[in-house]
């Protein structure tokens, strides 16, 4: 396959973006639809697509498609106005990765299909074979989800430095901790989540990860290319933006809204009594980080020309290292300090996964920017909406 011009230096091949251009080019403008993996931020895809009058598709996995497929199935009218619902057509598969057979390749093709990708396509399907096999087009940044991996070395740390951009300090050795920190890795057992624990001390890192080795937690394997960053200690904000390439008349980057996660076991934790954690055993007191639910939040008004000059650099820097940059929605996620500083711990170059706290009723900041209620996933499909009565989807798939 052709790479895209533009893509970071010994980064990875990627189907050639004309392909995708001249298949979208095809497309049935008026009887697009907007497609995606059944999981993560699904929900709000589908509900901000149905807002904006397309048909949405979900691919299920059997075993979970019950959310999707009788829960929040779509119901229309004989003249297909929407009487409930955001899921007009889930399709149930094995397995999440079969969304790559050429069988649903094509089918997406003829039903011209707008794929909007999420952590969950990227997490169940092999992000070498979205790269150069899944000839769809896809709405946002395709060369750049593989840069959400940690392990990479082209990773969104990376980005962010490449952007002079600040992100959490990085220890390289155990036995150089000495301050609070956070050791960021996979969890054994379940594969997608994480395994992070903190530690102040080589000491306490030692014994806090032979615990949970002996716990079945983390293994040693993973643990060994852990990353080690200081904690920065202060409240989370997750920064859901989008970058419209379309707009050329106002600020194509809008900041939509902000969210911050719940974990387990972390947020159990933390409303316990101190003597009540004391008392916790050994398999309970050290706390777990698998995200199960995010909440909404705003931004003391003084802090937004921070935010804003985070993502300009970051916008900035993607152009000059993945051709053609960031496309559509985008996420930042921060910690902020005593100080009022951020730190850019994750980045998520595609929709966030907090985002289905927002769908109906809108991102505080989109709905004020728009003057209606505008999440993420209606965000989206009022791009996708314009780009084809424009006739410019070529400009926002890759």
């Amino acid at each position: 396959m052709v790479p895209y011009n533009g893509v970071a230096s010994g980064g990875p091949s990627v189907i050639d973006r004309s392909r995708i251009q001249d298949l979208a080019g095809r497309y049935d403008t008026k009887n697009a639809k907007i497609g995606v993996v059944a999981s993560h931020s699904a929900l709000d895809t589908c509900d901000g697509a149905v807002e904006e009058g397309f048909r949405t598709v979900a691919f299920c996995q059997k075993g979970r498609e019950r959310t999707y497929a009788r829960y929040f199935r779509a119901q229309r009218s004989p003249d297909g106005r929407l009487l409930r619902g955001m899921v007009d057509e889930p399709i149930v598969l094995d397995r999440f990765r079969e969304v790559m057979d050429e069988r649903w390749q094509s089918w997406m093709r003829n039903n011209s299909v707008v794929w909007v990708p999420n952590r969950s396509f990227t997490s169940y399907v092999d992000i070498t074979a979205i790269e150069n096999e899944f000839e769809v087009p896809m709405f946002g940044s395709r060369n750049m989800l593989r840069s959400e991996e940690r392990e990479e070395q082209q990773s969104y740390y990376w980005l962010l430095e490449k952007a002079g951009l600040p992100f959490p300090e990085r220890i390289e050795d155990p036995d150089r901790i000495d301050e609070l920190s956070i050791v960021k890795l996979h969890h054994k057992q379940k594969k997608l989540e994480r395994g992070f624990f903190t530690c102040s001390s080589p000491e306490e890192f030692g014994e806090k990860s032979e615990k949970l080795i002996a716990q079945g937690v983390i293994d040693r394997e993973t643990l060994d290319t852990a990353r080690i960053e200081r904690y920065v200690i202060g409240p989370v904000f997750n920064f859901d933006f989008f970058y419209s390439p379309l707009e050329e008349e106002m600020s194509p980057l809008e900041l939509l809204g902000v969210d911050w996660r719940f974990e387990t076991s972390l947020d159990g934790h933390v409303r316990l009594p101190a003597p009540q954690q004391m008392s916790l055993n050994e398999e309970q007191i050290l706390p777990e980080y698998t995200v199960c639910g995010h909440n909404s939040a705003t931004l003391r008004e003084s802090l937004l020309e921070k935010v804003f000059a985070m993502a300009e650099k970051f916008v900035d820097a993607s152009k000059r290292h993945y051709d053609p940059g960031i496309i559509g929605p985008f996420c930042l996620q921060t910690c902020v300090d005593k100080d009022l500083n951020f730190y850019i711990y994750d980045v998520a170059p595609r929709i966030g996964g907090g985002t289905n706290v927002h769908m109906w009723v809108g991102h505080p900041y989109g709905n004020s920017l728009w003057r209606k209620p505008v999440s993420t996933g209606r965000r989206l499909a009022m791009e996708v909406r314009r780009a084809l009565e424009e006739e410019r989807l070529d400009e926002i798939v890759t």
